[in-house]
């Protein structure tokens, strides 16, 4: 409500165009957007509904990756303003596009995001993956809960894929793991740059009694 108000007596300038708007990117803008076409997020492949390509299988527990956006332009930005400008309404415009996105699961999933660093979220005053996660399950009317807790401060920016790996061993242990065990859960997330994040958080999950586990995020570099 609070954002709904603000956006009537202090309209955003689209990022694309700058046209005051009520939203950070406008109708016609939307529509330059590079979507990410289906591929395996960790080699390219094309494949079918984003899955994981026979090769990469071994390589990761995911399943599943799917992405909405090629980060850059538009998406780019989007993402750097709700995040490191605390324009938090950009969340809510990448949570309606990625809800396109959903029809590629199966109606019976658990939706769970992947925490963000503890002093990340000081720093903004709100986790992104979780306000993204959130505003999936209440527009789709789908469940969510918060299952993993996040350990430790590693900063993933700039990291080389072998360093993110390093730096997110053990970043992540099980809450309520009754709720995990026979659960297909799809992680939430804003960016998947190499996907060592999501396969951590990925791992933790099945080990505490998963079914499945896949993700949905807004972006990745191409």
């Amino acid at each position: 409500m609070i954002d709904a108000i603000i956006r009537i007596f202090a309209p955003f300038r689209c990022l694309g165009c700058g046209r005051e708007e009520d939203r950070l990117i406008c109708a016609s803008c939307l529509e330059t957007v590079a979507k990410v076409p289906s591929r395996c997020y960790l080699c390219g492949a094309t494949t079918r509904h984003y899955a994981v390509c026979e090769s990469c299988k071994a390589k990761t527990p995911l399943r599943r990756v799917v992405v909405l956006a090629h980060h850059e332009a538009l998406p780019k930005e989007l993402v750097h303003v709700a995040k490191y400008e605390r324009a938090k309404a950009g969340l809510t415009e990448m949570a309606e596009m990625m809800s396109g996105l959903l029809p590629f699961f199966p109606k019976d999933i658990l939706l769970v995001h992947v925490p963000t660093a503890t002093s990340r979220i000081r720093e903004r005053g709100y986790d992104q993956a979780q306000v993204l996660a959130k505003y999936l399950a209440t527009h789709n009317r789908l469940p969510f809960d918060r299952l993993l807790a996040r350990l430790g401060q590693a900063h993933q920016v700039g990291a080389k894929r072998s360093e993110r790996i390093a730096h997110v061993r053990g970043a992540f242990r099980p809450v309520h793991e009754p709720r995990i065990k026979g659960a297909h859960i799809v992680l939430v997330d804003d960016v998947c740059t190499t996907g060592a994040t999501l396969e951590a958080a990925a791992r933790t999950l099945k080990k505490a009694g998963a079914k499945r586990v896949d993700a949905i995020v807004f972006s990745q570099p191409n």
